[in-house]
């Protein structure tokens, strides 16, 4: 089994609040679950208004696979124009790793 992870790292545009900033990130997690299966949330910065890191994470037989849909990810993750991508952190490890 492998199991690849994710950690997206956001500067927010013009966001002066948490309830703006719930506005802005809740539908980038949500199109990242739905588009391609896999588990996210907002993992880091939660305090903070202008900054979010959120995290997605795969669970596959193989690591192309893992590979494969932790870039298509990270493309759909970098192509929101309402949101800076500050730096992407990525692991993928086999379950005999653990």
């Amino acid at each position: 089994m492998w199991i690849g992870f994710a950690e997206f790292d956001y500067r927010l545009g013009d966001v002066h609040s948490l309830k703006q900033k719930r506005s802005v990130v809740r539908p980038i997690v949500a199109e990242l679950r739905r588009r391609f299966s896999v588990s996210a949330a907002e993992v880091g910065h939660l305090e903070m208004h202008r900054r979010a890191v959120i995290g997605t994470s795969v669970v596959a037989a193989d690591r192309s696979h893992v590979v494969d849909v932790l870039d298509a990810v990270e493309r759909s993750a970098a192509n929101h124009p309402e949101v800076e991508l500050l730096s992407v952190r990525r692991r993928i490890i086999h379950s005999e790793d653990l």
